[in-house]
């Protein structure tokens, strides 16, 4: 349904060197960027995720907003929740098994530099 997400961020840098760690765990890539933007998606695609910079204003939606992002493992959620921490982001569950949401569904939660809500999931039988 969704062809494509944007995201304000205060300090372009600090987001696209968080985005580049904890995005390539799951196979995502910056597929451009200038001065005030960056765009992720797969490799040779067109951005899924954009980051636009806008260092006054911000809003960052509240708890019932989140993007979960997918993955193919548990070990690519394993490895986007740690290059997410390591690169500024903040726990906001670790990855594991959550089944409430269904016997496959595992999962990892961070905020990131900015504070979204961002999740790597996949909720296929290991």
């Amino acid at each position: 349904m969704l062809h494509h997400i944007s995201f304000a961020v205060r300090d372009l840098q600090r987001a696209a060197s968080f985005y580049d760690a904890a995005l390539a765990p799951l196979g995502f890539v910056r597929v451009w960027s200038d001065d005030t933007a960056a765009g992720y998606g797969y490799p040779g695609g067109n951005d899924k995720l954009a980051l636009k910079l806008v260092p006054e204003g911000i809003a960052i939606p509240g708890p019932g907003f989140h993007l979960a992002l997918a993955a193919q493992t548990h070990d690519q959620v394993d490895r986007f929740h740690a290059a997410a921490l390591a690169h500024g982001g903040q726990d906001n569950g670790p990855p594991g098994l959550r089944p409430d949401y269904g016997p496959h569904y595992y999962a990892a939660f961070v905020l990131d530099p900015d504070g979204y809500r961002i999740e790597a999931v996949t909720n296929t039988p290991v």
